[in-house]
């Protein structure tokens, strides 16, 4: 656990988030990592100072916890989880009533109760284990997918769940659906076998199979199960960015009539509008954070959102993104179209992602930069996005640019029909701004 996360941390934001809430029920649960258990025990006794009402999930996924807020009705919920980072780090999620995480003016005003220490005294509080929720979220799984069209096509699903939080609920659904299931990292008692992003270069195992079980496909999560990425039927991994583009192609296929919207941060892939374009939808970017798809979608009433890292939200099942939901989605699409994975990806137009970044000095350097950037593609008049940072559209691709979050660096992500082309814009830009 890092050193920054100490058990003194941990108590009085257990006790901030008790008090932010003003008690009430609280959903709480975790990922699969060594800490994660400790950690859940004093933010237990933080909640129950603020006389909170506990609910435990145990090992659960991220998704799962948020859909057991809106379920149970709770007024937030909390998740151990530090996600897709190594081991050795862990981390805290808060979730408000909507079962959407906190924005940033909420997550302040929880920073100013922790940093005040003026924390709600009350009677001890209580805690009750639940033992349904995974099972009730599979139910509202299948209540939105055609699941007996899916149960017919027998496909056979290789799953990595990188032995984390997805490993036993993925196994549950993939049968629910009437797939041939095949394991492979889905034990929660031994966490992180590799890398724990499902990006490629960690999928190597997954691949592997696939192709010796000559399956239709694989799944792959993250150790908190809100990310999605895929290996086609050749056993090949395509890009995270493929989850959610497949997703919401397939969902706006099913929309008859109204308007339909859909909805991405600003970094995601240009498939998108490739995608929104081609199913006469408008697709709306936002801001880089969960947070501001998760509310965008909600505030548009869009259809379907997410984010190219592999995260699906589908507002059927809630507001944050959902490996299961995405896995159904993408099952129900290759069975309602009667085509592979690989087909339906070779039906997306091709687009490839270079990133990189550039050192800063400080924090002023970096928005210094980022000024330079808009002076540099404004000469030439390109279209340019200030939601976030800067999203140059050119003739060969787009570029992002935008400071980073954490430390002193701006992020540069571009995209091309090549992968020279999306190189060749994002070091160029370099170039420029070093000169």
């Amino acid at each position: 656990m890092p050193d920054s996360l100490t058990p003194e941390v941990c108590l009085d934001f257990a006790k901030a988030f008790g008090t932010y809430l003003k008690g009430g029920k609280v959903i709480v649960g975790t990922d699969t990592r060594w800490s994660s258990e400790f950690i859940k025990g004093i933010m237990m006794q933080g909640l129950f100072s603020t006389g909170a009402k506990v609910i435990d999930l145990g090992v659960v996924p991220t998704p799962t916890v948020g859909a057991m807020v809106k379920e149970l009705k709770a007024h937030g919920g909390l998740v151990v989880t530090a996600s897709h980072n190594p081991p050795q780090w862990n981390g805290l999620k808060f979730i408000r009533e909507d079962g959407i995480f906190l924005n940033e003016k909420q997550g302040q005003k929880l920073l100013d109760i922790y940093e005040s220490k003026n924390f709600t005294m009350a009677d001890k509080g209580s805690v009750k284990h639940f033992s349904k929720a995974m099972e009730i979220h599979i139910q509202r799984i299948l209540e939105v997918v055609k699941y007996r069209l899916i149960r017919r096509k027998r496909f056979k699903v290789v799953y990595d769940a990188c032995n984390g939080a997805g490993s036993i609920i993925t196994h549950k659904l993939l049968t629910k659906l009437g797939c041939k299931v095949i394991a492979i990292n889905a034990d929660p008692k031994k966490p992180f076998p590799h890398g724990a992003e499902p990006t490629p270069k960690n999928l190597e195992e997954l691949c592997e199979v696939v192709k010796r079980e000559n399956a239709d496909l694989g799944f792959a999560q993250d150790p908190d199960a809100d990310r999605l990425a895929i290996v086609d039927n050749h056993g090949v991994a395509i890009s995270e960015e493929y989850t959610v583009t497949l997703a919401s192609k397939h969902i706006l296929s099913k929309t008859f009539g109204g308007r339909k919207i859909i909805v991405a941060n600003l970094s995601t892939t240009r498939m998108m509008d490739d995608v929104a374009r081609s199913m006469g939808a408008v697709l709306i970017r936002t801001k880089i954070g969960e947070v501001h798809v998760s509310e965008e979608i909600k505030r548009e009433k869009a259809i379907i959102g997410g984010e190219g890292n592999g995260g699906v939200i589908y507002p059927p099942i809630g507001f944050m993104r959902d490996s299961l939901a995405g896995m159904a989605l993408i099952l129900e699409y290759m069975a309602s179209s009667k085509k592979s994975i690989s087909q339906l990806v070779d039906q997306i137009p091709r687009y490839s992602i270079y990133k990189t970044k550039v050192e800063c000095k400080d924090q002023e350097e970096s928005e210094d930069l980022i000024e330079k950037t808009i002076k540099i593609f404004r000469q030439d008049n390109f279209d340019i996005d200030l939601t976030d940072g800067a999203k140059i559209y050119t003739q060969d691709g787009t570029l992002h640019v935008r400071p980073s979050n954490t430390e002193p660096i701006i992020r540069i992500i571009s995209e091309g029909k090549t992968e020279e082309s999306a190189q060749k814009l994002a070091e160029d830009l370099k170039a420029k701004l070093a000169s």
